[in-house]
């Protein structure tokens, strides 16, 4: 659908970018090149994204995505091939505060569309925890700061906001207006679409309201922070070992305060992902005398995910979840 477009200097490019040249973005999770075919041509910035694009865009899109399958989004480097891929697509996908190269690389290309989804729904701040038990312990957590204790935790707004279905329903909704209006010609159908997977996703939703509803406890044990707005929803508690940055490395007080909680919360289980090393999951665990599992964040699907999709993924959450917590 795209016509190819000619090298733009660096200066005309930083020119086109002052002027502000579209509001919006799009999705892929092919990651051949998408522009210059004979449909909407996305660029998305990773998995989730992506998704959202094909379920949205039907026939009608191309989509591709920045990040490969299995490779850490956190970790995304831009290359010169994925700039000139932007620049020959119809719209970008992209979800900003996760991948500092895609905002940068996004807000200087002349693509026409640009969807941030962070702007589709809101955004919270979350640290290493987040949830109903750091609601129940923040007097106490405000003594210790009184007296000299800083509570680690690492602030910024929380980009993980497709682990909670009702957050990524909305963003479905917003994409979808979006392709409506840069591809009116198809918007009738993107309308459907985005009905269709807006209906799974409320779907989702009662399957873990339902699925967690009756526990025996509520926290949980993570490696990444990514699952604060999934506990917030579900009345959960997330306790993280490291923070919003699945690569940092806790400190050793961090990890002393996790053994403690884990005993006197009834904790079961360490939770690890699929895509960053289970090394200091497993240390945990073998320290406290804990079970390991799977929680995926779902940032990108291999052959080591529990599901071919989305919502393959999440139900596997739920279930590794379900048994964690003690669900009936």
């Amino acid at each position: 659908m795209n016509v190819r477009r000619p090298h733009i200097s660096t200066a005309a490019l930083a020119a086109v970018t002052a002027l502000g040249l579209g509001t919006l973005t799009a999705c892929s999770s092919d990651s051949a090149a998408a522009g210059n075919t004979e449909k909407f041509d996305v660029v998305a910035s990773f998995y989730p994204m992506a998704f959202l694009a094909e379920r949205i865009g039907g026939e009608h899109v191309s989509v591709t995505s920045l990040t490969e399958p299995g490779q850490e989004p956190h970790d995304l480097e831009i290359s010169a091939k994925q700039t000139a891929q932007l620049e020959e697509s119809d719209a970008a996908l992209y979800l900003k505060g996760l991948q500092p190269t895609v905002d940068e690389a996004i807000g200087q290309s002349p693509v026409k569309t640009k969807i941030d989804a962070a702007t589709l729904t809101s955004l919270e701040e979350h640290g290493t925890e987040a949830g109903g038990h750091e609601e129940e312990h923040a007097e106490e957590e405000h003594a210790e700061e009184e007296h000299g204790h800083e509570h680690e935790h690492e602030g910024g707004k929380d980009p993980h906001i497709w682990l909670d279905p009702v957050k990524y329903a909305e963003v479905a909704e917003g994409v979808g207006k979006a392709f409506e209006k840069a591809d009116p010609d198809h918007a009738a159908d993107y309308e459907k679409n985005t009905a269709a997977l807006v209906g799974e996703l409320n779907d989702l939703d009662e399957k873990f309201r339902a699925g967690l509803a009756d526990r025996k406890n509520s926290v949980f044990l993570t490696t990444h922070a990514a699952f604060g707005y999934l506990a917030e929803r579900y009345g959960l508690t997330e306790e993280a070992i490291s923070g919003l940055d699945p690569e940092s490395e806790p400190s050793g007080a961090r990890v002393k305060e996790l053994q403690e909680m884990a005993k006197a919360d009834g904790v079961t289980t360490v939770f690890y992902e699929t895509l960053v090393s289970d090394k200091t999951a497993k240390t945990l665990a073998g320290d406290t005398g804990l079970k390991t599992d799977v929680l995926d964040p779902v940032e990108g699907i291999t052959d080591a995910s529990r599901g071919d999709d989305y919502f393959q993924v999440m139900e596997a959450n739920l279930k590794a979840l379900r048994t964690a917590l003690g669900t009936k």
